[in-house]
C-alpha cells in the first residue's frame, strides 16, 4: 500500500503547502478518499505521520497502517478511504497526480 506506483504518464496537478499539528485541515484526519482518476503523494519532511486505510467509507477498523518518516513518501490510490495521523513535530504536503488535466477539480471527497 505505501508504494503502490503511480503510472508514469501522470502529472502532478496540484500540491498543497506543508502541513503540521497547527494547520491539518481536520478533513485529513477523518474518513476521506481521493477523487475518481487521482492518486495522492503523502511526503512527509519532519516527524511522522501514520496513513491508515480502510475497506470503504463505512468501515472503522483500517486494514491498512503505514509510519511514513521524515524523508519518505507513501501513495493512495484513487477512490481509497484513509485518514492520517500527526506526530507533534510532523511536517508534510501533499501532491495530486492525474492522467488529465483536473487543477480546478475537487482532489478528494468526505464522508
Amino acid at each position: 500500500m505505501s508504494h503502490l506506483r503511480i503510472p508514469k504518464e501522470w502529472t502532478i496537478q496540484r500540491s498543497t503547502p506543508f502541513f503540521t499539528k497547527e494547520n491539518v485541515p481536520a478533513d485529513l484526519l477523518s474518513h476521506h478518499c481521493t477523487a475518481k482518476d487521482v492518486f495522492g503523494q503523502l511526503c512527509v519532511m519532519e516527524g511522522t505521520v501514520t496513513y491508515y486505510g480502510f475497506a470503504d467509507a463505512k468501515a472503522t477498523e483500517p486494514e491498512v497502517k503505514v509510519i511514513i518518516n521524515a524523508g519518505e513518501f507513501a501513495t493512495s490510490p484513487s477512490e481509497y478511504w484513509h485518514r492520517v495521523e500527526l506526530s507533534d513535530d510532523a511536517q508534510f504536503n501533499l501532491n495530486f497526480w492525474s492522467d488529465a488535466d483536473k487543477r480546478n477539480d475537487k482532489m478528494f471527497k468526505t464522508k
